[in-house]
């Protein structure tokens, strides 16, 4: 699924095409003809197009693409003409939604910030009260919008912290660590234009580079790139999950010691 470096990437490079053009044709379900595009903007994991009259939500989900001026194929599921050329949504698994409103849609209004509109001290806030291992509660969108499995994995490598560390066992300045290593990570990835596993590609067709430079997502058995420890793969709240065993220790009490931890 795309996440928040990716969908910032496809935000940067459609915005200059759309930005201050209007729409002529739209799906017929979408009361979008003759609307001008004001913005496009991301909120957390939507692309959300702001109209001289309501709102445009996209949300990728699995295998979404939005593609500038790109032929329709077999899995273009909407297509949006332009007074300046052809937007089309392609998505093989249908899991993503295109949703208009007159007003900001409730589900992006409803969002929690993201990393970026949060202070070191907010998101110290947000762990400290909270018995939740790590991972899902960087994973839950009502409380921290964008992340996703690969970026939260990245991260707690980057901050040398296990995906089972309850978040409220973490001290103030490890907390800080942990924020700076999420925002380093997403800046990275965003200036390599995202990670490309399977389908993600921006809104002109060019894959992504930062899966190039993970450090344990999705390289299970390859050597952490700080002590060559190999990766190992874990399952955490039904997700797949990477780490280093020696850069990320477990802390060692009953509480953390969690069975939904298996090889």
């Amino acid at each position: 699924m795309p996440e928040l470096p990716e969908v910032e990437t496809i935000v940067r490079t459609l915005a200059p095409f759309v930005e201050n053009h209007t729409i002529l044709h739209a799906p017929p379900h979408l009361p979008l003809q003759h609307r001008l595009i004001l913005s496009l903007t991301r909120a957390g994991k939507f692309l959300l197009f702001t109209l001289d009259h309501g709102f445009l939500a996209i949300h990728l989900r699995m295998t979404g693409k939005l593609l500038w001026n790109t032929p329709a194929g077999p899995y273009t599921r909407a297509t949006f003409i332009l007074d300046n050329g052809t937007l089309t949504f392609d998505d093989v698994r249908r899991f993503g939604r295109i949703t208009f409103s007159p007003t900001l849609p409730a589900n992006v209004a409803a969002l929690a910030p993201d990393p970026f509109q949060l202070t070191p001290a907010v998101f110290a806030s947000i762990l400290r009260p909270r018995r939740t291992a790590l991972k899902p509660l960087l994973l839950n969108q009502s409380l921290l919008a964008g992340l996703g499995n690969i970026y939260v994995d990245e991260a707690l490598h980057r901050a040398r912290l296990h995906p089972l560390a309850p978040a409220n066992s973490l001290s103030p300045a490890t907390a800080r660590r942990l924020h700076a290593a999420i925002l380093q990570t997403l800046t990275e990835a965003i200036a390599a234009g995202g990670s490309s596993i399977s389908d993600y590609v921006d809104a002109q067709g060019r894959p992504g580079t930062f899966q190039l430079l993970h450090r344990v997502y999705a390289r299970a058995g390859q050597p952490c790139p700080v002590c060559r420890t190999p990766v190992v793969r874990i399952t955490v709240a039904q997700r797949g999950t990477h780490l280093c065993p020696r850069c990320q220790r477990l802390p060692s009490s009953p509480r953390t010691r969690l069975s939904t931890m298996t090889k």
